[in-house]
């Protein structure tokens, strides 16, 4: 055994985070630490003997990682498949549908500077600081500090592409054959959106659909030249909002850098929320479960949603179930409810048929599939999702965040609002015309602050006298 990182450097607590590893190429992330966690997924895991599945964005940093990886998952006799290129949810399909543990290299939406790992068990089950990847983090110390002992047996690294069986399987699920002509544009930028688009809505790879795609930065291109590929920025969608109105499209899709988020552009140019796609394939995909003899389909939103959600559920026979930020709990409800999907307002969408992973392609296409079976505009039928005015989320920087809440809860919390505390805080107006959350940051000084309310002037109201109580 070797010593392969110097043991003074070993404080990995500044990339080990709660759901992956992130952190700046070279600094916080670095290919010694990589082969390390390879060596440790496996032991941690248990994978001596089975096959892991490694894949990467189109970061400069990925491709090493990767080999490194590989390098340490075979050291202690697991065997690897090269999925090169790959969105993050082609690793949760391959995970799924091969059924194999496996690692994405990816900062999502994160500058180029960075690269991090999403890890998953077999099945696309996610791990997090609870369900493995503490041990991880513990056990790429040791590796780092003592090197990798080497088993006798060591696995074998191959190469499989993924692309076709990933296009061909979401195709399965959402059948766009039948659709009204559309002009798509899609924002890619420079992100693994470039690569899948054409495989899955194209004719790149399977027969052609009644889809014209306008790219949009599809060139893949880890240095994001164009803008950032985070779209929940609303800088990011300038151009695609452009685009699609002189192009005279019908719709815009804007990916983020690991193409597993989607956000929806109307003819407008004007965003659809992720509350009102929610809501939209909610009721496609309670209609479909209900068609196959499901009596009450669950589905999953996280407690900032907007309260269209829940209501729109309950109206088509679904059974909406209420939980905390974050994809993590996200997966983990949609499996202890058999969920057959779930929303975030983040843009993050998941499906029981997609391994209770999420997916922007598939909620994507669910889009496409409702605005495709029927004459009207986008901005029509997204206008039935979006009943109430949300004044999206709000950052108060304040280091004594408790005593904000405390302020507000004086003011507030009484006869007539009902206060809950399953996620920061939120209170809801008995009367229905109103709610709003405050989330502190567990990383940041800052409260958020999410509202909703029934018209405008009441939104900007309750914002606006709430502010003023945390900011005072």
């Amino acid at each position: 055994m070797t010593n392969i990182q110097n043991p003074e450097s070993l404080d990995l607590s500044a990339s080990f985070k709660a759901y992956d590893v992130r952190g700046i190429v070279g600094e916080s992330i670095t290919v010694p630490m990589v082969e390390a966690i390879g060596a440790a997924f496996v032991d941690v895991l248990e994978l001596a003997g089975q096959t892991v599945l490694v894949g990467g964005d189109m970061r400069p940093s990925s491709p090493d990682f990767c080999k490194a990886f590989a390098q340490g998952a075979t050291k202690r006799g697991a065997s690897v498949k090269l999925l090169d290129l790959i969105s993050t949810d082609e690793l949760y399909f391959a995970s799924g549908h091969f059924n194999a543990a496996g690692a994405m290299f990816t900062a999502s939406h994160n500058p180029a500077e960075y690269n991090g790992i999403k890890m998953t068990r077999a099945g696309a089950v996610p791990l997090s600081s609870e369900t493995g990847l503490k041990d991880i983090q513990e056990l790429t110390a040791r590796y780092l500090a003592e090197g990798i002992p080497v088993v006798e047996q060591l696995g074998q690294i191959g190469v499989q592409d993924v692309l076709k069986d990933y296009a061909g399987y979401l195709r399965s699920l959402v059948d766009l054959s039948g659709s009204r002509p559309l002009k798509v544009v899609v924002d890619a930028g420079n992100g693994m959106a470039g690569l899948t688009t054409p495989a899955v809505l194209g004719d790149q790879l399977l027969p052609a659909l009644p889809l014209e795609i306008v790219p949009m930065y599809f060139e893949l291109d880890g240095t994001f030249p164009n803008h950032e590929a985070n779209p929940l920025e609303p800088a990011n969608l300038v151009d695609l909002q452009a685009a699609v109105v002189a192009h005279g499209a019908d719709i815009g899709l804007a990916f983020d850098g690991d193409a597993d988020r989607c956000f929806v552009i109307d003819e407008k140019g004007h965003p659809v929320s992720p509350s009102a796609v929610t809501a939209l394939v909610a009721r496609r995909e309670i209609a479909r479960a209900r068609a196959g003899g499901e009596e009450t389909p669950a589905i999953i939103h996280n407690l900032i949603t907007s309260r269209a959600v829940p209501e729109l559920v309950l109206a088509d026979g679904g059974r909406p179930v209420r939980t905390r930020v974050g994809h993590s709990f996200i997966k983990a409800v949609m499996a202890s409810e058999g969920a057959v999907f779930g929303g975030e307002h983040s843009a993050h969408y998941y499906f029981r048929d997609f391994y209770n992973a999420d997916t922007g392609m598939l909620a994507a296409m669910h889009v496409l599939a409702a605005l495709g079976e029927q004459p009207r505009p986008l901005s029509e039928l997204g206008a039935e999702y979006e009943p109430y005015v949300a004044s999206g989320e709000i950052n108060s920087k304040i280091e004594d965040k408790a005593g904000a809440v405390a302020r507000v809860r004086a003011e507030y919390a009484g006869d007539g609002v009902t206060v809950d505390e399953l996620d920061g805080v939120t209170f809801t107006a008995d009367s229905g015309d109103w709610w709003f959350n405050l989330r502190p940051s567990n990383t940041e000084p800052y409260l958020r602050y999410n509202g909703e309310a029934k018209d405008r002037a009441t939104m900007e109201s309750v914002r606006d006298a709430v502010l003023a109580l945390v900011r005072g």
